[in-house]
């Protein structure tokens, strides 16, 4: 899931999970008593995305469900875990739920992972695999919480509030999730990394 794109000739998979974000986002909206304008103004997408995305016509990428996701004050993984999560403390590697809707061996794209079992509790952890030209710049993100992150293998490079810290293999961060920050991978080789959130809230 790349860009925002009809999806009317989508498999019935892809249409009915589709769908399903759309309505989840349309539901919480109106919970919180928010108009599709308000929700625009606040994220930032134009209202016609906004729109085609409840109704399941679009096929928004990761960082257009992240923008929502802000919008809503909501984790990003609430728009495609079920109300019925596993009980089981274990995440086992093939069972990973995929937060960016995309395969494990797609080529140029990044990788979102979810590490906990569910998001009933206080922490969110991912594992992010971000190819080479990965960059998050344009939306950066800001929210409550805090960060901690650490780089298995690869280069990554974090900017807080612009200022850039570049973390290689072994090396991690912990940030104010308040303090604006960005990701880029501006290396040759591809960055694995555990990110944790706590609590869970984009």
């Amino acid at each position: 899931m790349t860009n925002e794109s009809i999806t009317a000739s989508s498999p019935a998979g892809t249409s009915a999970l589709l769908a399903t974000v759309g309505n989840k986002v349309r539901t919480m909206r109106k919970d919180k008593g928010m108009t599709l304008s308000r929700l625009s103004e606040i994220t930032g997408l134009s209202p016609a995305i906004v729109s085609q995305i409840e109704r399941g016509l679009a096929n928004p990428s990761f960082t257009t469900l992240a923008q929502l996701a802000h919008g809503l004050d909501i984790p990003v993984g609430k728009f495609f875990l079920g109300q019925e999560e596993t009980r089981s403390p274990v995440v086992r590697k093939s069972e990973r739920r995929n937060l960016k809707g995309v395969t494990k061996k797609s080529v140029g794209e990044a990788v979102y992972e979810l590490l906990t079992p569910d998001l009933n509790g206080a922490l969110e952890a991912q594992w992010i695999v971000s190819p080479p030209g990965h960059d998050t710049s344009a939306t950066p993100f800001r929210h409550s919480g805090e960060e901690f992150g650490i780089i298995l293998s690869g280069k990554k490079d974090v900017y807080l509030d612009g200022e850039c810290y570049t973390l290689e293999a072994g090396d991690s961060i912990t940030f104010s999730s308040d303090t604006p920050h960005w990701y880029k991978n501006s290396y040759e080789e591809v960055c694995v990394a555990i990110w944790v959130n706590a609590p869970h809230v984009w």
